[in-house]
């Protein structure tokens, strides 16, 4: 069962319009997915973006909810960057707010976080790394290249299964605005509509 206040933030989102170019964006992802739960295999997706700080995490988390929200078994969410850095500090706190416990194991350069939206599953482990990290896939994985820097400078992924490309804006843009935590929210909220709406296609 998902945590009660990630239900909230689901019902206040889930009927968000998803348009027409965005719907052709997903289809592949749901591709991927359905070809899998179709034959019975696991579903390994490692969401990835240049410094794995914003865009990959959210993607990673949102899919997991989204995942265990609708009932697709044998879902395992990665992510990875194409240069590590830190999870930037907003990012979780968008997480945060919208229902997710968010527990910091770690503090440093790059600090660990444990991000849970179940009580009875594994929270996710959350640090930025590059996206071939031991934390990682080695084989049998779709990377979803959420950035266009990431996108055009690995036109190669190791190991993946296929490539698709799920861009986002950056919230960056906003660090140090008025706007930040507004921003954040907001793609945090459009990432989490478009997870759901994959999953939601999904035919069990």
């Amino acid at each position: 069962m998902l945590l009660e206040k990630i239900i909230s933030t689901i019902d206040a989102i889930e009927n968000v319009q998803i348009s027409d170019e965005r719907k052709r964006v997903l289809q592949p992802l749901i591709d991927f997915i359905q070809g899998k739960v179709s034959t019975n295999n696991n579903i390994n997706l490692n969401f990835i973006c240049t410094h794995n700080s914003r865009r990959s995490h959210l993607s990673q988390v949102w899919a997991q909810v989204a995942a265990h929200y609708f009932n697709v078994k044998n879902v395992y969410c990665y992510s990875g960057g194409t240069e590590a850095t830190a999870l930037f500090p907003m990012a979780a706190k968008a997480l945060e707010l919208a229902g997710l416990k968010v527990n910091n194991l770690s503090d440093g350069n790059n600090p660990v976080y444990s991000i849970k939206y179940a009580e009875n599953e594994h929270p996710i482990i959350a640090f930025s790394k590059t996206y071939d990290n031991e934390f990682n896939p080695k084989s049998e994985f779709a990377a979803i290249m959420t950035c266009n820097n990431a996108d055009v400078g690995c036109p190669f992924i190791p190991g993946a299964e296929k490539r698709i490309p799920v861009k986002y804006d950056d919230p960056k843009a906003f660090d140090n605005t008025p706007q930040q935590a507004e921003k954040y929210t907001e793609r945090s909220n459009q990432i989490a509509s478009e997870m759901l709406y994959v999953f939601s296609q999904i035919k069990l």
